[in-house]
């Protein structure tokens, strides 16, 4: 599944109070553990995040200590003792087979030695795949039998919704919307490789005026830094906001045509510019083009709080609300 239909289906057991463990499985890098802090927040729970890699048996278990006679084994401080969350155990199978025996118990019995997990807590688990060539052991099949298994594959329409909420790059997401297959490619052989991770990272560099190889790798970063230098090609995308002139004609190359309409969706500032922009783009650009750009701004006006007064503007215009019609089942107001 998508990483926007795993969060949809998280979301749903959240909602329905299915307390089953689950087991979330993907390449790394792209957003596994992110996606489950998310669903936390948004049903204000808390999240507590174990790797258990990076832990022993006793680190879970606990320290025995000697009471009236009797040894008594001591839970760690990070473990939940009350209050309603998740209990998210990342890199379950790069643990070694002692400490998924122990983990084992706390999933199956949801305790471990004298602990046990609070009745409103969920323990979900996540892990990487053997061809992600990740150092990873074989799950026991008891172990893996007590889980709901979830499949995630790296999706750039789900990348590209978080990408324009979080106000990733603009230039970052014109270039993976011509690019795709550069959201995530795994490269074992270098410590730096493209995913929605380390994109991420590299947004964050890009803005500061740095180099991003050191998050992406220098052949990416190649193909990046040709790429942008197409930004002199692109039409005044400031006139064109402000309405000041919608004769410039829309560029042939298709890689500028995805920076335009990136450009313009992540540019508006408020519904007006929208507007213009969507009017500009319907006198000038064949419906595909127009459509994408519709799911972009949507997409950033909503996070604005513009959506309503565009919906006014473009109620006004007819022939705008003809082609909204056509697309009403991918773009709703």
């Amino acid at each position: 599944m998508t990483p926007t239909a795993l969060k949809t289906y998280l979301n749903n057991l959240v909602s329905k109070n299915l307390k089953i463990s689950t087991m979330i499985w993907g390449p790394p890098g792209i957003g596994k553990s992110s996606i489950v802090a998310q669903i936390a927040r948004r049903h204000q729970m808390d999240f507590i995040d174990v790797r258990l890699s990076q832990l022993a048996p006793t680190d879970l278990r606990g320290l025995p200590v000697a009471e009236e006679g009797i040894s008594k084994w001591y839970p760690p401080e990070f473990l939940p003792r009350t209050g309603k969350g998740i209990l998210f155990l990342d890199e379950l199978n790069m643990a070694p087979p002692a400490m998924q025996g122990m983990a084992q118990q706390l999933i199956l019995d949801r305790k471990v030695g004298s602990y046990e997990v609070p009745p409103d807590w969920f323990v979900w688990a996540a892990g990487n795949r053997k061809e992600d060539r990740a150092a990873v052991f074989d799950m026991p099949s008891p172990l893996a039998n007590r889980f709901l298994h979830l499949q995630v594959i790296p999706d750039f329409d789900s990348f590209k919704t978080y990408a324009l909420a979080t106000k990733i790059h603009e230039q970052i997401i014109a270039f993976l919307s011509y690019r795709t297959t550069l959201l995530h490619k795994l490269d074992p052989q270098q410590p730096a490789w493209p995913s929605p991770r380390s994109w991420e990272m590299a947004s964050h560099l890009h803005y500061a005026g740095l180099e991003i190889a050191p998050a992406i790798g220098e052949e990416t970063t190649a193909e990046f830094t040709a790429y942008i230098q197409l930004y002199e090609n692109l039409p005044d995308l400031g006139r064109i906001l402000k309405g000041l002139d919608r004769s410039l004609p829309f560029p042939q190359e298709p890689s500028v045509r995805y920076a335009t309409t990136i450009g313009l969706a992540v540019r508006a500032e408020d519904a007006t510019q929208g507007y213009n922009a969507f009017t500009w783009l319907s006198d000038v650009a064949t419906a595909e083009w127009i459509q994408l750009f519709a799911v972009d701004l949507f997409r950033s006006l909503r996070t604005k709080g513009q959506m309503g007064a565009l919906a006014q503007l473009v109620q006004k215009d007819t022939r705008l609300q003809g082609f909204l019609k056509d697309f009403q089942g991918l773009v709703a107001l």
